[in-house]
């Protein structure tokens, strides 16, 4: 008990307001900047409108909640997000057989091989093994259909579209953090007052404040197998899992990887019934918490983590509100918002997978392949492009190694 309280008072005096603010700023900032991301894939393999609210009410409370336990547990700040590029990913595959309900099979496959990634160190070190310019081209390839969205809103509508393109591109050139909220902002303004909003939609949202939690039946399947479970786990570990651990090394802490994992996979398995896709250690958000801006001390620095995944509960709850508020407006325009926010993630991945030269036909047929959205056998693009890649590597790398034993000889 008194190691405990111990323990409390030691949190407490390391708690400041610099760190509050900056956590606060990160469960505005992970929200504001892919919720429409993850609204938009849900969306796209089925879920209906009160689905959709369930499942990001579901994540945002799951990685809130693991933010805290793992940043009280390990006074390192751990921050979390759900899977962005999953999301995207979902809204690239589209329906499977079986609707939404194949597809949460599919989140909790995902869910468990995470777990197993933490706690079986081949499995995380073959993930860790798939080559970074095929894992780059398949997550660039994922993402370019998305970030097509803002040309495509401004061609629907250019007084709807504009505005949303503008506020993002002036308050970029400004501060590169608060383009996408602004962008969100001129949504918002953009559906206030360019929208017809019917009559008693006002009062529906009003009702739909608090979302109900729904309980989807998961269906097991091949397709969401090889559709949905296999590509969410390679983009989630690739993408996220792994560079959120680049970000803490970066910043001085080394904690041990397969731990965090396996609890970020345990709350995927926790979102996933209620129709959330994945949860995972976050890399952008990651930066603010970890930084020299959320204190100089950093031994304190775990508040900021700390005190964001609050936040992240806190924003979960209005899920319901904001999911209602997005439907009333042409779904162009939240994908509009959704593609901005993928901009920068769509060319770093896009630039990763063609700068080593001895890869890049091979990133560049697994960029094709899973940027044409074409599923063979009901297996989506994303995984046949990983597939695609794979085999062309493979052989150029045969290749070469004969015409060295030639020249050799």
């Amino acid at each position: 008990m008194r190691h405990s309280r111990s323990s409390s008072s030691a949190m407490l005096k390391d708690f400041s307001v610099q760190a509050l603010f900056m956590g606060l700023l990160t469960a505005f900032v992970g929200s504001a900047s892919s919720f429409a991301v993850v609204l938009h894939g849900l969306d796209a393999v089925g879920a209906t409108d009160a689905q959709a609210a369930s499942g990001l009410m579901a994540l945002s409370i799951s990685m809130g909640i693991c933010a805290i336990v793992l940043s009280a547990v390990t006074r390192l700040p751990i921050s979390i997000a759900w899977s962005t590029p999953g999301a995207a990913l979902l809204a690239s595959t589209g329906p499977i057989e079986g609707g939404f309900n194949a597809a949460v099979g599919a989140f909790l496959i995902c869910g468990a091989l995470i777990v197993i990634a933490g706690l079986f160190k081949p499995l995380g070190r073959a993930v860790a093994a798939i080559p970074a310019p095929l894992a780059n081209a398949m997550l660039s390839g994922v993402l370019i259909g998305l970030c097509f969205a803002p040309v495509k809103a401004i061609g629907f509508n250019p007084v709807l579209g504009l505005p949303i393109v503008v506020a993002w591109i002036v308050v970029g050139a400004f501060k590169r953090l608060w383009a996408v909220p602004a962008a969100l902002a001129a949504f918002v303004l953009v559906l206030t007052f360019g929208v017809d909003i019917p009559d008693g939609a006002l009062s529906s949202l009003e009702q739909s404040l608090v979302p109900a939690a729904e309980i989807v039946r998961p269906v097991f399947s091949l397709a969401g197998l090889i559709s949905i479970a296999l590509p969410l786990f390679i983009v989630t570990m690739a993408s996220q899992n792994i560079p959120g651990i680049a970000v803490l090394k970066v910043n001085h802490y080394d904690p041990k990887p397969g731990p965090l994992f396996a609890v970020t996979g345990f709350f995927s398995l926790l979102s996933a019934p209620f129709g959330g896709h994945a949860v995972n250690l976050a890399a952008i958000t990651a930066a603010m918490c970890a930084g020299q801006d959320a204190h100089a001390d950093p031994k304190r620095r775990y508040w900021a983590s700390l005190t964001a995944g609050v936040g992240y509960v806190i924003l979960g709850l209005l899920a319901g509100a904001v999911t209602a508020f997005v439907a009333l407006a042409p779904p162009i325009l939240i994908e509009a918002v959704a593609g901005l926010a993928l901009v920068g993630a769509f060319s770093s991945s896009a630039m990763s997978a063609f700068q080593a030269p001895e890869s890049r036909e091979a990133a560049a047929i697994t960029f094709l392949v899973t940027a044409s959205g074409v599923s063979f056998g009901g297996i989506s693009g994303a995984f046949w492009g990983l597939i695609a890649g794979g085999l062309m590597l493979a052989l150029s790398r045969l290749v070469s190694v004969w015409k060295d034993r030639s020249q050799q000889r």
